[in-house]
């Protein structure tokens, strides 16, 4: 076996990594689904439901490079299995809540505590640290891209759920396919990857997490890297929660809102593997300013032109290759920085900044709604952070701060 070959361990990393990705974002995918019903059912505003999702993103932001720092020190499978308790904890909650606090405590609080162990930062530095450094970009868009599947399984589960049960017992569904989670976390045991020539670096001080912190303090491409993910938390949050309710508001079911996110979920399963690929190939900075720069022209087109079935599905298909791209190149690029040992705190602190742009795109597309009656503000503001998303990655380097 040759070291670019994925090894056994890896392998079998790979498929609890997608299978816990698949039910994690899967779950979390479908939440726009119950704005509507639960929204109508209590008499609330876009307000109240938008809110509690945008917090569950923040705090799922907050924490994550704490998150990422047990899952470094610890190991993963044990962080895994924890955030899996809480998800299904949390969506149980979820299904009894009828007032906004009791939705924030569940959805915002415990979700975004669950999603902090059972996403992105922590599955994919897990195979990255297992990963040879020349095949670390692409296992990283496998285990994304066999992830993503599971956001096309679960949107028209949870569609079917909502219709002939309910959005309550859909919930503790959820629930019951989130504790899964749990003994999938024990697949996660694959060892760091080992160069052969690393013996000649083992009288090589050992850097702390605050050592670490300071080097990426001053690290300004890392800052960069960090406000162009911003961009992409506010949109996919914006579009994933918002979509199906300004569909309705245009006249279509939600069926219609369920396949736009499922085609979103599809076609993200060869958008997130092939952007791993060719993050092998070509320049992932350069990479990032061409996804954030299409999804720009993306939505500029779905906005211009007539709204039809074919143009939502066409909008769906075009923003799935490009939704969670941006995924696999941002935390290779913190990894060719940085190395591996730490990746899992770094890749959360970068996160952070993807969140704080989730929460904003979650809250102010509920609160644009209930003030207008539209969307077009947060529309507006998605294509000045397209352009915002080119310009930061202008400045962004793959430079080896610290080699692994």
């Amino acid at each position: 076996m040759t070291d670019t070959q994925f090894s056994k361990p890896l392998i079998y990393m790979l498929i609890g990594s997608a299978i816990i990705l698949a039910l994690s974002l899967g779950i979390r995918h479908g939440f726009g689904l119950y704005l509507v019903p639960m929204s109508d059912e209590f008499g609330w505003g876009h307000n109240v439901f938008s809110l509690a999702i945008a917090m569950q993103n923040l705090i799922w932001g907050a924490v994550q490079p704490i998150t990422g720092a047990f899952a470094d020190k610890y190991g993963s499978k044990i962080v895994v299995a924890v955030g899996g308790l809480l998800y299904a904890l949390g969506l149980l909650m979820m299904a009894f809540s009828s007032t906004g606090l009791m939705l924030n405590l569940s959805a915002g609080l415990i979700l975004g505590l669950a999603l902090s162990a059972t996403s992105f930062p922590v599955l994919l530095s897990a195979v990255g640290r297992a990963a040879h450094p020349e095949k670390r970009s692409l296992a990283m868009g496998i285990a994304s891209a066999a992830g993503s599947f599971g956001q096309f399984i679960m949107l028209p589960s949870t569609l079917l759920l909502l219709q002939n049960i309910g959005w309550s017992a859909a919930l503790m569904v959820s629930a019951i396919l989130a504790a899964l989670i749990i003994p999938l976390a024990w697949m996660l045991k694959a060892p760091m990857y080992s160069a052969p020539s690393a013996q000649s670096l083992e009288n090589k001080p050992s850097l702390g997490f605050k050592d670490i912190l300071i080097i990426a303090k001053n690290h300004k491409p890392f800052w960069f890297l960090a406000l162009g993910f911003l961009v992409c938390g506010f949109q996919v949050v914006f579009i994933g929660i918002h979509l199906p309710g300004y569909l309705i508001d245009h006249g279509f079911s939600a069926a219609t809102g369920t396949i736009f996110l499922a085609l979103v979920g599809l076609f993200n399963i060869f958008g997130t593997y092939g952007a791993g690929w060719l993050g092998g190939k070509f320049s992932k900075p350069h990479l990032l300013m061409w996804l954030y720069g299409l999804r720009g022209i993306a939505i500029i087109a779905f906005l211009m032109l007539p709204l039809s079935a074919w143009t939502i599905y066409a909008f769906g298909a075009i923003m799935g290759l490009l939704w969670l791209s941006t995924v696999p190149l941002t935390n290779g690029i913190v990894a060719n920085m940085f190395g591996v040992k730490y990746l899992s705190m770094l890749s959360g602190i970068v996160f952070f900044t993807h969140q704080v742009g989730s929460f904003f795109g979650g809250w102010l597309g509920g609160l644009n709604h209930d003030m207008t009656g539209n969307y077009n503000m947060v529309w507006a503001l998605s294509l000045v952070l397209s352009i915002l998303g080119v310009l930061m990655h202008f400045f962004v380097t793959e430079e080896h701060v610290i080699h692994d």
